[in-house]
Formats: structure tokens, C-alpha cells, sequence
């Protein structure tokens, strides 16, 4: 989203979103004054779009989102969704689709946007966070930006799975402090992309902030 389009949905979407469906924030003085950041958090439902915006609005921001599911008119409604947000698309069961996804989130970052990105590649459907996969370390390592972590709980409370939504106070945030990882950001740029000590510090990296969302994610009760 541009910055018009995320201020215009801060102001139709934010106070609802705030008064309505959100319980708790904490952390929300960790949110970086200026500049862009990747915010990365564990994913439990739909919902967790409209959390992880009002977080970044009114900055510019895009999310990496799937598009290997939904036929027919989710299909199509998820497209105009994308199309409206200028969502970064990504096939998680293809290794070029998931390349190209980082590498034009990437590109976006170098633009000023924030990018959101749900390391887990997926819902969280049992509520138990999963192992981070390594993009989200690539992401870092490439851009240099640093990384917002923060976790949500009750969120599939407001949409469960398959489920209608449900408007009460049920959702809680925890933001943690920026990170940024330069040693790591300094080595990388000195190996080849291609190469297993780049992946193993990508993987590393994200690891790193798979622990501080699981910490976050334990102070919310989950």
C-alpha cells in the first residue's frame, strides 16, 4: 500500500480496529519513530492482516502473501485484494515464485516500504507456532533493514479457520524492540548467495527471530 492508501485505512479502519477487535497492545513504543522496518510475527488467522497494518500505518507497507490456495471466487476476491494492496505474491510450492517474492520484497524495502512477512509460511491452525523458515533472514541480510518482531494471540478467535468473523475484544499484540543483526549483515555480504555458509546464516538469522516472537508469543499466554 502507498502511503495515501495505508492513511486512508488508518483512518476508515483504525479506531475500529483499535475499539472493537483489539484487547491489549504492549510494546508499542518499540515501533520505530522513523524509517521503514520487516515486521515479522506468528500467524493464526486472517485477522492478523488488518493487526500487522494497523501496526505499520500510516508508512507505506506491503505484505508477502500466498497464492497456492482458493479457487473460484476466493480466488478472485484474493486477487483484488492483492491488486488494491499490491500484496507481493508468493507460490510456496515453487522454489522460483519463492525467490522472486523475496527478491522484490527486497527491492520494495530499498524503496522506503515496510514488508510484512509471516516466517511460519502459514496459519498456525492449532495455535502452536511453527519453526521459521529462513526468508525472513534473507531479508534482512539482503536489505539491511531491521526487524520489527511481535506476536498476536485471540486473533483466530475473531476469524477461526474456515469460520465467520466475530467482532469483541479478543485480540492481543506484543511488540518487541527492533532488531538488527550487523555482524551477520556483514558476512553474508561477503559470500556467495548461492553458497551453504549464506543459506546456513540466513537460516541462523531467522532462527534468531523465531526465539524473540516465541518469547513474545509466551508473554501474551500463548
Amino acid at each position: 500500500m502507498n502511503t495515501f492508501v495505508a492513511t486512508l485505512s488508518r483512518m476508515i479502519l483504525g479506531k475500529p480496529v483499535r475499539e472493537i477487535l483489539i484487547k491489549d497492545i504492549n510494546g508499542w513504543e518499540n515501533i520505530p519513530a522513523k524509517g521503514n522496518f520487516i515486521l515479522a510475527s506468528n500467524h493464526l488467522s486472517h485477522m492478523d492482516w488488518f493487526m500487522s497494518g494497523y501496526i505499520i500505518t500510516p508508512r507505506k507497507f506491503t505484505f508477502i502473501a500466498q497464492v497456492d490456495q482458493y479457487r473460484g471466487f476466493k480466488k478472485l476476491w484474493r486477487n483484488l485484494i492483492y491488486f488494491y494492496g499490491g500484496i507481493i505474491p508468493i507460490n510456496r510450492k515453487s522454489d522460483e515464485s519463492k525467490k522472486q517474492a523475496i527478491d522484490t520484497a527486497i527491492k520494495m524495502l530499498g524503496q522506503g516500504y515496510c514488508v510484512v512477512i509471516y516466517p511460519e509460511g502459514g496459519r498456525a491452525y492449532d495455535g502452536v507456532m511453527r519453526d521459521f523458515k529462513p526468508g525472513v533472514g534473507k531479508l534482512h541480510l539482503d536489505s539491511g533493514v531491521s526487524v520489527l518482531p511481535a506476536a498476536f494471540a485471540g486473533t483466530q478467535e475473531l476469524m477461526p479457520p474456515h469460520g465467520r468473523l466475530k467482532f469483541k475484544k479478543a485480540a492481543k499484540i506484543n511488540i518487541g524492540k527492533p532488531l538488527s543483526f550487523g555482524r551477520e549483515i556483514i558476512a553474508a555480504a561477503k559470500l556467495d548467495k548461492e553458497s551453504h555458509e549464506y543459506h546456513q546464516l540466513c537460516y541462523n538469522v531467522a532462527k534468531q527471530i523465531e526465539e524473540e516472537v516465541r518469547k513474545l508469543s509466551k508473554e501474551n499466554g500463548n
